[in-house]
């Protein structure tokens, strides 16, 4: 079954991208892997709540996602397509943390490293998740 993105941040679907743009700056705060010291459960709930913001803050993926619906709209892209475009460092940025190489370049890359310095690079989706 494929996730619902508006549930994962907690909002109905129409909502608008200031709403959509608020819920994931509060989930990722507090689901960030620096503020979570290596818990895989809460890393995991993380790349689900910044997959969700990838697809609903982005205009045209939005419009795919309320238009075929989650398990279809999963068939149809794949985590490559879904962060294309996706620049989770200027994000991250925001709320303090380093930011690294997390950008849409990044996530088309294998091997993610998330250090203890707030560094991020590489593909967050990986299996291999090695601290730093």
């Amino acid at each position: 079954m494929a996730d619902d993105y508006y549930k994962i941040l907690g909002l109905t679907k129409p909502s608008s991208p200031a709403e959509i743009k608020k819920a994931y700056r509060k989930l990722a705060l507090k689901y960030h892997p620096d503020k979570t010291k290596g818990d895989k459960t809460l890393e995991d709930k993380f790349k689900k709540i910044s997959e969700a913001y990838a697809v609903l803050s982005d205009p045209e993926k939005k419009n795919q996602y309320d238009t075929y619906g989650s398990a279809d709209f999963s068939q149809r892209f794949s985590q490559e397509d879904i962060f294309r475009n996706f620049d989770l460092g200027d994000i991250l940025k925001e709320f303090g943390f380093g930011g690294g190489g997390f950008s849409s370049r990044g996530f088309s890359q294998g091997g993610a490293s998330f250090g203890r310095g707030g560094g991020f690079s590489g593909n967050p989706f990986t299996q291999n998740m090695g601290g730093g």
